[in-house]
């Protein structure tokens, strides 16, 4: 296993294997003397940029005296640590996805596009326990630790001073009555309330926009200091990681397009405003209701191409 930079899948050995020799009670320094390396190449290992072969590892394993689980676990992330496309499946849907969440954390840079709901890490806990509700058959215990596990996530990444995020968002995203009309305008009161943060750069994709290039489906884009830029694309069962530059590529150009056709941060919150406004409005019949705010948005400023305020993504 030649020495390579770190990808998802080596940071995820990385993480299980550091796990594992915690268990053990030894110091990085201990094991590495025991295994005849040098801490430095024990803590590239650890780190997930490889440098160990085979024969290494299971040497390493023996003194650390994993079982034969653990052992089958670790070889096979290590056989493909170095790949570029991962594809990782879950049993069924975990309250917490470990690895997806562990590479938002590392990351300076989040990019999050949606087109039918509002992100996850923008929804208020109404909003999560509506959107859970409508797409799995769980019991109370399981939904509120999902929505306990999503808010402790909002809030780390809110108490980061480094990271900046982009948040691209369909109107019909907006206009989608989730949990109700109650819900759906404490959601819209805390899109608002969110995009004052110097941090937050929220842009919504108009309706009368028509075919864009997000049409395909949500995705988020994570820059990192330290590592290679990477896709995140969430499926019901699975999370796809993408690193491949031709991949990744293809993304940022999909996110340049919908920095391009987007309203500004200005004219966004503007939107979403009169939206809420609309919602407790006493000619409101529905969220597509004729007196409603039609999806028609003449109103609103033509997108004037590059966004302004962190969102202007041509040199992605």
């Amino acid at each position: 296993m030649p020495k390579r930079d770190s990808t998802a899948q080596g940071r995820e050995f990385g993480k299980s294997l550091r796990d594992a020799i915690r268990r053990t009670g030894f110091t990085s320094r201990e094991l590495a003397d025991k295994s005849g390396w040098d801490e430095s190449k024990l803590s590239n290992v650890i780190n997930g940029k490889g440098g160990a072969t085979e024969v290494e590892l299971a040497v390493l394993f023996g003194f650390c005296g994993f079982g034969p689980d653990e052992r089958e676990h670790l070889f096979l992330l290590a056989q493909t640590v170095n790949s570029r496309s991962w594809l990782q499946n879950h049993d069924g849907w975990p309250i917490r996805r470990r690895t997806f969440e562990e590479n938002i954390v590392l990351a300076k840079e989040l990019i999050c596009w949606q087109a039918h709901e509002v992100p996850d890490l923008l929804q208020t806990p109404a909003y999560m326990r509506a959107i859970i509700e409508a797409s799995r058959d769980e019991s109370s215990e399981d939904l509120e630790q999902r929505v306990a596990a999503l808010l402790e996530l909002q809030k780390e990444l809110r108490q980061r001073k480094n990271l900046t995020c982009a948040f691209y968002i369909h109107e019909s995203a907006l206009r989608l009555p989730v949990g109700g009309r109650g819900v759906q305008g404490e959601q819209l009161h805390e899109l608002l309330r969110l995009s004052v943060r110097d941090s937050i750069n929220i842009q919504i994709v108009p309706a009368a926009v028509g075919a864009h290039a997000g049409m395909k489906g949500p995705f988020m884009h994570l820059n990192f200091h330290a590592f290679r830029s990477l896709v995140c694309v969430e499926q019901e069962n699975s999370t796809l990681f993408l690193e491949d530059k031709v991949q990744v590529d293809g993304y940022s150009n999909i996110v340049r397009s919908l920095s391009k056709c987007s309203l500004d941060e200005e004219a966004s919150k503007t939107l979403i405003a009169h939206l809420g406004e609309a919602l407790t409005a006493e000619e409101g019949v529905g969220c597509f209701g004729a007196r409603l705010l039609p999806c028609e948005v003449q109103a609103w400023p033509a997108p004037t191409g590059a966004s302004t305020q962190g969102g202007n993504h041509d040199r992605l």
